[in-house]
């Protein structure tokens, strides 16, 4: 399947004519070899995928794909089956399991993780798909890439997707060291659809980078000028200066749309808020009069809406939302409602939809372009503070610009007011060079891995696996330029006279003497750094009678085999003996507690009452026992606790509907979808908790009875 110089034709699959960087990835596949793929988004990366796919499927061999979010999971669920049939592929992931069995299985990377660590048959496993590779980087989940690709054995192919690995030859060289052969590896730099870059506001218009520069100094300038002006003029009077800079008129999202309907749309509008969505959304849905939709588009979307009424109802799709989406608008974010989320992708998949206002939900992964991609603003809150967004976050929204086959070029727009621009404009110039940060290890063990690895392995098995995960690859490597750096400085000393020999070190070499012992302790501590990290955790669950000194398993470290989330709190809970007092349904909404947050605008109608207010007391006292808070403290990671949600969750375990529930607070934007999330996390860990006390056999049949009850409507929806 090369593509070469002569005049063959070039390669095609399913149709389409192969770019180079496809083909020549596609050759590697078929010859059985694990490659990195690095591409701009919307180049074509997942052809590449769908090849792996039906390799293994052709062969009567199975693949695993996977993702880090869920939105990717379920389209790429939703692909396959279109595809090759419903009955050959499966969904297995935290909230749903849809033939676990099936050849061809997407599945989190957290299911395929706990598989390998569990020692699962594999069966006839032939390749896992890692698409959004680069999530190795994230702070809470990408240890569990890290393990998946050092656990895989060797014989299963894989193929790594990323838009944005600027490291590429250091994670393939620690990848095929780990493997054990050649990992091939895939650059692309061209898009396929190029990226134009503005700049708007409304003193500009739209403008170029560079014209927006230009004008920006003009402004700059006069705004300086006119206080001086301004003071001279006040002191004629008798008053001084004004110290406030003068504020120009604010660019508004609506000001957008009157610069890019018609000619750039359809369009997505990325905002940091659910609530801003929302807003923005009706805000301009009330501003126009008339659908932005020709005569039949608006048919087919009549048609789509009133099938969709009929099937979610008032409650859910109401006459507001559905003027809305007739105009052609609608919003996204990982809150909705799980079946108008579904509807929202439906229409902008079908192009009914002109303006959709969203957050990053829409940056990763799914297969969504438009022409025009619009940011309001380059801040994000990242857990803990607001910031500009990364380089690669930057290029992930940007790369939804331009719809291969359709546009020439896609547009990038950027809101921004001349009294923003100072603190945009060094950031934006590193936006615009393209370059990404380096993907760097978040390799953390957890508690869980802990004690699996410690009742499968020795301690020089142990030992050997975590120093196989790229952070400690890296950290060597450093280690060794370190100590090339030391044994120079050391011939450079000795040259000098230096000895170990001499009594007294001449004052002229002392600094010099004192930076090479610095070089030599940094390599040492850098090169063991890994394992001490898994030794304070494996000595933390000693101290709390986990393990015993011979690393024999008590009644902790067995009910944590089975714990993955909120693990010391969940061990803790069991450990208390709690798990067996309350009646599983307000367990089910203890768990919903310790998995998930109203968001901060909700409001309650009441707070939570009777058993529901004793449940909270009673576990409260354990999240805020010492094993939880010493555990915060040595994982860095906050323990999850709103106890408001325990009423929502026992609710729901007792049969309620989600429109009941929604009835019970009021909040600016729909966080229906955050609840049934919630509800879905928590099923997974009530789950957990039956395994963990599965030798109690009245316990664990009640738990399996409050996982039946909850596993209903929204909760069992693909969306």
């Amino acid at each position: 399947m090369g593509y070469g110089r002569t005049m063959t034709p070039p390669p095609t699959y399913r149709g389409l004519v192969l770019d180079p960087f496809q083909a020549e990835a596609i050759d590697h596949v078929e010859a059985g070899r694990s490659v990195l793929v690095a591409a701009p988004t919307g180049t074509g990366k997942t052809l590449i995928a769908d090849r792996v796919v039906d390799r293994a499927l052709e062969q009567g061999r199975q693949v695993v794909y996977t993702a880090p979010v869920k939105a990717l999971s379920n389209q790429k669920y939703r692909d396959y089956c279109r595809l090759h049939g419903e009955d050959r592929i499966g969904l297995v992931t935290g909230d749903l399991v849809v033939r676990r069995d099936a050849p061809c299985r997407v599945m989190t990377t957290e299911i395929l993780r706990n598989m390998l660590l569990g020692d699962e048959d594999l069966g006839t496993l032939q390749a896992v798909i890692l698409d959004e590779i680069h999530y190795l980087a994230d702070r809470e989940r990408g240890t569990v890439w890290e393990e998946v690709l050092i656990y895989l054995p060797p014989t299963v192919q894989i193929l790594g997707l990323s838009a944005t690995l600027s490291n590429l030859d250091d994670f393939a060289a620690w990848l095929s060291s780990v493997r054990g052969q050649q990992v091939e590896v895939i650059r692309e730099d061209r898009r396929a659809v190029p990226l134009e870059v503005r700049l708007a506001c409304r003193s500009t218009g739209l403008v170029s980078p560079e014209a927006y520069e230009e004008r920006f100094r003009q402004w700059e300038h006069r705004d300086r000028s006119e206080p001086r002006r301004r003071g001279r003029d006040h002191r004629r009077r008798g008053r001084g200066p004004r110290e406030r800079r003068h504020r120009g008129p604010i660019t508004r999202h609506t000001d957008l749309f009157d610069l890019l309907h018609p000619g750039l749309s359809p369009y997505l509008y990325f905002l940091p808020s659910r609530k801003q969505t929302e807003a923005f959304a009706r805000t301009l849905g009330q501003r126009l009069d008339q659908s932005l939709l020709g005569r039949t588009d608006r048919q087919r979307l009549r048609e789509v809406l009133d099938e969709a009424a009929r099937t979610l109802g008032p409650e859910v799709l109401d006459r507001e939302l559905k003027a809305l989406y007739r105009k052609g608008i609608a919003f996204h974010h990982a809150g909705l409602h799980v079946q108008l989320k579904s509807l929202v992708e439906r229409l902008y998949e079908a192009r009914l939809l002109r303006v959709l206002y969203t957050t990053t939900t829409f940056a990763l992964g799914i297969n969504m372009p438009a022409r025009t991609v619009v940011m309001d603003t380059i801040e994000e809150f990242d857990g803990r503070q607001m910031g500009p967004v990364s380089v690669r976050q930057f290029m992930q929204k940007a790369g939804r610009a331009g719809r291969r086959g359709m546009d020439e070029a896609g547009s990038v727009v950027l809101r921004v007011d001349f009294e923003d621009y100072g603190r945009t404009r060094p950031h934006l110039a590193r936006y615009l060079e393209g370059e990404s940060e380096p993907v760097l290890s978040a390799f953390s063990l957890s508690f869980h891995s802990v004690v699996r690895l410690l009742d499968r392995h020795d301690t020089d098995g142990i030992k050997d696996l975590v120093g196989r995960s790229f952070l400690a690859w890296r950290l060597e490597s450093r280690s060794e330029d370190l100590l090339a750096q030391a044994d120079q400085l050391e011939q450079g000393l000795r040259s000098a006279g230096w000895s170990e020999e001499l009594e007294v070190v001449p004052p002229k070499i002392r600094r010099k003497l004192k930076e090479l012992r610095r070089l030599r302790r940094r390599a040492h501590s850098g090169s063991d750094r890994v394992w001490q990290d898994f030794q304070r955790r494996r000595f933390f669950l000693r101290d709390l009678g986990y393990l015993d000194e011979d690393d024999g398993f008590a009644a902790g470290a067995r009910a944590l085999e089975h714990i993955q989330i909120e693990e010391i709190f969940t061990t803790e809970l069991i450990l208390s003996g709690l798990v067996h007092e309350l009646p599983a349904d307000l367990l089910f909404g203890v768990c919903c507690a310790m998995t998930n947050r109203l968001p901060k605008d909700v409001e309650l109608q009441r707070r939570p009452t009777g058993s529901c207010r004793q449940a909270a007391k009673a576990v409260g006292r354990i999240r805020y026992s010492d094993p939880v808070k010493r555990a915060e403290d040595l994982t860095g990671l906050e323990v999850n606790w709103d106890p408001d949600l325990i009423p929502f969750g026992l609710a729901w375990a007792q049969g309620r509907s989600l429109a009941e529930l929604m009835l019970t607070y009021w909040s600016r934007t729909d966080c229906s979808g955050s609840l049934i999330s919630g509800f879905r996390r928590a099923k997974d860990l009530v789950a957990q908790i039956r395994d963990a006390v599965r030798e109690d056999e009245d316990l664990a049949k009640a738990l399996k009875g409050v996982i039946k009850a909850v596993a209903r409507d929204e909760v069992v929806v693909v969306a």
